[in-house]
């Protein structure tokens, strides 16, 4: 095979277009995959400033709930993040695809 950048074929650049392509899609789904980490983030801070607000005093609410209470929060996060259409997953992805 010749290195000689003055003779790239046909063959050379269809290999680098399926490379572009194959990153270009994992791209796609790692910009997903992080927006919806990011959506279970926000979520999970919403659930937190809910919880110090304190509207009602809890009589479960001892320091030995609290880390099992923030564990349950998190879980609750990215459930939440999962199931339901926030919309913040898709705003990222769309702002972060454009071009």
């Amino acid at each position: 095979m010749n290195d000689n950048l003055m003779s790239i074929t046909p063959a050379h650049t269809s290999v680098v277009q399926k490379s572009v392509e194959n990153r270009t899609a994992d791209d796609k789904a790692s910009l997903a995959e992080v927006s919806e980490q990011f959506e279970a983030i926000f979520v999970n801070e919403l659930m937190k400033a809910a919880r110090a607000a304190k509207l009602f005093d809890d009589p479960l609410d001892t320091a030995g709930s609290a880390p099992f209470l923030e564990m349950m929060d998190h879980e609750i996060s990215k459930t939440v993040s999962e199931q339901s259409d926030l919309g913040i997953a898709e705003a990222i992805v769309n702002q972060f695809s454009r071009k």
